[in-house]
């Protein structure tokens, strides 16, 4: 060492003194700021008062223009931030995977980044919000005791020179120093968050399950239901158990819409059917979405929540569906939400549910009351009058006040006296009582009904009181005993049932009976005046009950002559049979009543019955003073012809070729002629019925029949002595066959004058 040379060793021990000196400051200033961030920290008691607090120290100690304190949202995996400096005054937030805050966060290193834009990991996004330019970047993780990382902090732009690693030290030691003051004050903001949240809950619960009209109610429980979640939408669908829909109401009065879908198909139908929820964050990303409602309303769905609703016996009564959660998807907190909610308003909807059922039942029950024609009235367990519909009210003469909350004794007094006896022993029995076609005095009229009292009794079997239902059947009973005389009772009562449809004039398929006495002027002439009246009675007696026992209809007499018809107003599937039975029956009844009349030494009474099928016009026709229900038209003239043609072939029963044609029965019969009747110009086939006839009065018919077939034929074949010969043996088996002797007439006249090659086998009638 020169002389002239400083001694080193004093120098260096001062600068190492020195730098112990300043290495002490700096960690006596460190240990300052801990206490510092501690002290104020205790002080405050919300998260938004610590976040500021230590985002104010932590940019002042740094020299920083700006810092920001993120959190993690773990319900939505989001980074946020409540407070900023400069102008930024809102939360903001962001993927807890982007941007330098989100590296930090997700790898657990701090970064010190001296050119932010050169970085890839900066989002300029937030500058270009802001029109803040970031130029420099210190982010450190913030990690509890237990090194979990709850969020970053960060400083921005160090306003001399650049960030060091003793800045990084120090935002680390403060912020890890405010962790616990952190974790307070969102565990304290947490609890009162969710305080509030039931409290609200159970405010809207309240006021929600107040309400007991379903309409009403949906509409309340969508519109929290939204606004609970923070959604955009939300639909609540009940089940229809009759028609395995899910249903719900969109909009309130007139312009109500109800929606309906099968309770299986999408999303909701899914939820309804397995009783999970479904939380889809992406809609459009999920198969089980159907775009076509978005496409037909021009509605996004971004998010989909939707949980079954519960009742109490855990049966599901219907599903409840929210739509885009503003700010994000749906959490499993949002669904917890929902059940709740859903769960607790599940007993208000089925009450509603129940309450709507009840006043439908209400509704329909009123409405079937009044659209009744029978009287219906119901009485309190003091038996006082409690109701009366309107039939009631009309045929008892009376306005609501003259009835309602009158004693039934008092009602029903004098000659009705009788109705009061009747409920009283309802009262006594609680067995119903009936009264069949009983009078009942109203004014100055007397009705005749039928009566029903019965007992009203709970579900509980306690008596409520007591019902009379009153039918009103003058009318129709003054008809039936009308009708009964013209026709079959069963028929009158079918006429009744059917109304004026039945008796209204139509056109209608119908066999029509005509019958007459031949010699009729002869017997008056020897009965006189008084004897041919009681014939006749006794004549028609026997008659109509041959009509009436096959359901035919007795339209009316003309002189000695009866005119009945089978179709009409009640069609059968076998009138043509039941008229040849009428038929049958009318000759059988009549040769057995003139063995009486013989031994009484009085003289034998002979008829003929034509028949005929035709469409006929059936209907009431007549003046305003008088009026008949009867048949008209060409189908009833052919039968009058036919009754009258009997006379010309000896016959007793003639049927034309249409009546023929739709028999079923077997009957002893042959075809008689073709004949074109008077006024008329197209033949008909016309056929005898001969099933009356016995072994005495025509032996051998069979054979007889047989024969008569064979002559038929020839004749027409213009054979003329062939088919007299068989003819001729007909008369030998039976020589009262009058149509037998008429065509050996007609064979002796064309065998002198032969008809011609054009000849058709045609017989015109030239009488009636």
């Amino acid at each position: 060492m020169n002389a002239i040379d400083p001694p080193t060793e004093p120098v260096a021990a001062k600068k190492k003194a020195s730098e112990r000196t300043q290495d002490g400051r700096r960690r006596l200033r460190h240990l300052e700021l801990l206490l510092e961030v501690t002290r104020r920290m205790a002080g405050y008691g919300t998260l938004d008062e610590v976040l500021q607090a230590l985002v104010e120290m932590t940019t002042t100690e740094l020299n920083a223009e700006r810092g920001s304190l993120f959190l993690n949202d773990a319900d939505t995996n989001e980074l946020y931030s409540r407070v900023a400096q400069g102008n930024i005054q809102r939360e903001i937030r962001i993927l807890n995977t982007s941007g330098v805050a989100g590296f930090v966060y997700t790898s657990g290193e701090a970064l010190i980044i001296a050119d932010a834009y050169a970085d890839d990991r900066f989002n300029r996004s937030i500058d270009e919000q802001t029109g803040f330019t970031t130029r420099n970047i210190l982010c450190v993780p913030i990690k509890t005791v237990k090194g979990e990382i709850i969020g970053v902090a960060q400083t921005l732009n160090k306003r001399t020179g650049k960030f060091t690693k003793h800045d990084l030290n120090l935002l680390e030691a403060m912020t890890s120093q405010g962790t616990l003051a952190l974790q307070s004050a969102q565990f304290i903001e947490r609890m009162q968050a969710i305080r509030r949240q039931e409290m609200e809950f159970i405010d809207v619960v309240s006021e929600v399950t107040a309400d007991i009209k379903l309409g009403s109610l949906l509409q309340k429980v969508m519109g929290e239901a939204t606004r609970l979640l923070n959604a955009e939408r939300s639909t609540l669908f009940l089940n229809d158990e009759k028609t395995s829909e899910l249903w719900s109401e969109v909009g309130q009065g007139l312009e109500s819409v109800q929606i309906r879908l099968p309770n299986h198909l999408g999303i909701a139908g899914a939820v309804f059917t397995s009783g999970k929820a479904i939380n889809i964050p992406y809609a459009y990303a999920d198969l089980r979405f159907n775009p076509a409602f978005d496409k037909k309303t021009g509605y996004f769905t971004r998010s989909i929540l939707c949980v079954p609703i519960v009742n109490k016996h855990g049966k599901v009564i219907g599903v409840t569906q929210v739509l885009n959660k503003r700010g994000g998807p749906f959490n499993g907190e949002d669904e917890s939400r929902l059940r709740a909610f859903t769960a607790q308003i599940s007993i208000a909807l089925e009450n509603a549910k129940l309450f709507a059922d009840v006043q439908n039942m209400k509704n329909y029950n009123e409405a079937m009351l009044e659209s009744m024609s029978n009287a219906v009235i119901t009485l309190d367990e003091a038996e006082k009058i409690a109701t009366c519909n309107a039939a009631g009210l009309r045929i008892f003469n009376v306005t609501q006040a003259q009835i309602l909350h009158k004693p039934a004794a008092e009602f029903f007094a004098g000659s009705n006296a009788w109705v009061q006896e009747k409920l009283k022993r309802v009262g006594e029995t609680q067995a119903s009582e009936m009264a069949m076609e009983a009078e009942l005095v109203v004014g100055e009229n007397k009705l005749s009904v039928n009566l029903t009292a019965l007992p009203l009794v709970s579900m509980e079997k306690k008596r409520l009181g007591s019902m009379l239902m009153l039918e009103d059947i003058s009318n129709e009973k003054r008809m039936r005993s009308t009708m009964s005389r013209l026709m079959d009772p069963g028929i009158a009562d079918q006429m009744l049932a059917g109304g004026v449809d039945t008796m209204g004039g139509k056109s209608v398929q119908a066999t029509v009976l005509f019958s007459d006495i031949r010699g009729f002027t002869t017997i008056t002439e020897q009965l006189g005046a008084q004897g041919t009246v009681a014939m006749l009675n006794e004549y028609f007696t026997l008659m109509v009950d041959c009509i009436q026992r096959e359901a035919g209809f007795l339209d009316k007499f003309i002189g000695d002559a009866i005119m009945a018809a089978f179709g009409i107003p009640v069609a059968h599937d076998d009138d043509a049979d039941r008229s040849v039975r009428t038929a049958i029956a009318m000759i059988t009844e009549l040769w057995a009543w003139n063995k009486v009349r013989v031994t009484e030494g009085k003289l034998p009474v002979d008829i003929g019955v034509g028949l005929n099928t035709d469409n006929v016009v059936s209907g009431t026709i007549g003046s305003k003073k008088r009026m008949d229900y009867t048949i008209i038209g060409d189908g009833v003239n052919l039968a009058a012809r036919l009754e009258s043609a009997c006379k010309q072939y000896g016959a007793h029963i003639l049927v034309s070729e249409f009546t023929y044609k739709l028999l079923r029965g077997t009957y002893y019969s042959r075809e008689l002629d073709l004949v074109v009747v008077k006024g008329k110009t197209q033949p008909v086939s016309i056929y005898e019925i001969l099933d009356y006839h016995t072994e005495e009065s025509y032996p051998q018919m069979s054979d007889a029949l047989r024969l008569f077939k064979a002559g038929l034929k020839k004749y027409r074949q213009q054979k003329w002595a062939d088919a007299k010969s068989e003819f001729n043996d007909v008369l030998a088996m039976n020589e009262h066959d009058k149509a037998a002797k008429l065509y050996i007439e007609r064979c002796d006249h064309f065998f002198d004058s032969p008809p011609g090659n054009d000849w058709d086998g045609v017989w015109v009638m030239e009488s009636k």
